[in-house]
């Protein structure tokens, strides 16, 4: 199948010269704007088809909450703020995104959310949190992240940084097919046009490969069909602990 991936990707890849001219002179930024407004969309969606997978992943929260004070969350690519709904009342939350043009969409969210205590947004990378303390907070969210970030060894090293000891890293995410699969073909396939839809976003990721590297004391990770589009459909959920 690997023949059949590699002509077909740099079909597709051809088609979508336009695209990489685009951003080879910089105008590709300009759909870093339109680009929040797409998720606010989308996440409305995607929420409502995993509301039951969130909730279950959630709801192990409160389990690394310190013996005093509230628990402090740090979500690690925020965007709209999808996941407030399913924290715990009473936590604090620190939102990060690379994109400042989400601040808008989260904003509604926060209101949306009265049961959190919302602390900052930052604008920063999930490779370079440095404006955060080393063990500074009990959990670091990342959901639909590790697809996007320039570097997921280093995203992952920098969120068990900021975890206190016993922390927890939560995650969810799509992840590529298996490669006997038809999915797994049109994953190759369409990842060249996909990255722009998805402002960097990669359907081909083996992310669980990279958390099983990480170091965590303790692993928890599940493989699972989302009802989702074929493409996105495989996902990993799960946490692993500092």
């Amino acid at each position: 199948m690997s023949v059949f991936i590699t002509f077909w990707a740099s079909l597709v890849n051809i088609l979508c010269l336009p695209l990489h001219l685009i951003k080879a002179v910089g105008l590709y930024e300009g759909y870093k704007r339109i680009f929040p407004f797409c998720c606010n969309r989308i996440t409305g969606m995607y929420n409502k088809k995993m509301h039951e997978r969130k909730q279950q992943l959630f709801r192990s929260l409160s389990e690394f909450a310190p013996a005093r004070g509230p628990l402090t969350i740090l979500e690690v690519g925020c965007g709209t703020g999808a996941n407030f709904q399913f924290y715990p009342a009473g936590c604090r939350v620190i939102c990060t995104d690379p994109n400042p043009h989400f601040q808008k969409y989260l904003k509604n969210n926060i209101e949306k959310n009265d049961h959190l205590t919302y602390e900052k947004f930052a604008v920063a990378s999930g490779e370079d949190l440095g404006s955060f303390g080393d063990e500074s907070v009990d959990v670091v969210v990342c959901t639909l992240v590790l697809c996007s970030v320039a570097d997921i060894t280093a995203t992952l090293r920098e969120a068990i940084r900021v975890l206190r000891p016993g922390g927890a890293f939560f995650f969810l995410e799509h992840v590529a097919a298996d490669p006997s699969s038809w999915t797994y073909f049109f994953q190759h396939v369409l990842q060249p046009a996909w990255y722009y839809f998805g402002d960097g976003c990669a359907v081909t990721r083996e992310s669980w490969k990279n958390l099983e590297n990480a170091g965590f004391s303790d692993l928890k990770l599940r493989h699972i069909e989302a009802p989702l589009a074929f493409i996105i459909r495989p996902h990993i959920v799960g946490y692993g602990v500092k």
